[in-house]
C-alpha cells in the first residue's frame, strides 16, 4: 500500500487546538514591605477564590482575558480556586 493516505477524523485534529490552556498563578516580587505580587493566567473569566493555610483569602473576579494580578499580598502559599478546578501558585520561597 504504498503512498495510501489515512485521514484522521478532523474532530481528531481539531480537538487538541481547541482545548483551554492550563491555567497557572505565580508570585513574584517581593516589596519592601514584605509583600507580594500575585499573578496568573488561563483562568475561565468570571468568579474565583483565593485560599491559604497563613494568609487571607477571599473571592475575586478573573478578568475577561483570563488573567489576574494582586500587588501586596501577604508573602505565602495560595490556591486559586474555581469550581472544583484548584491551581496552587508557584514561587513561594517561604517567609
Amino acid at each position: 500500500m504504498a503512498g495510501a493516505f489515512i485521514a484522521a477524523p478532523a474532530s481528531l485534529a481539531w480537538g487538541a487546538a481547541a482545548a483551554a490552556p492550563a491555567a497557572t498563578c505565580s508570585i513574584s516580587g517581593v516589596f519592601p514591605n514584605g509583600k507580594v505580587h500575585l499573578s496568573g493566567g488561563g483562568f475561565t473569566p468570571g468568579p474565583a477564590f483565593l485560599s491559604s493555610p497563613t494568609a487571607a483569602g477571599g473571592s475575586f473576579t478573573i478578568g475577561a482575558d483570563g488573567g489576574f494580578q494582586m500587588l501586596n499580598v501577604d508573602n505565602a502559599q495560595y490556591t486559586v480556586s474555581q469550581g472544583n478546578e484548584r491551581t496552587e501558585c508557584s514561587g513561594f520561597k517561604g517567609g
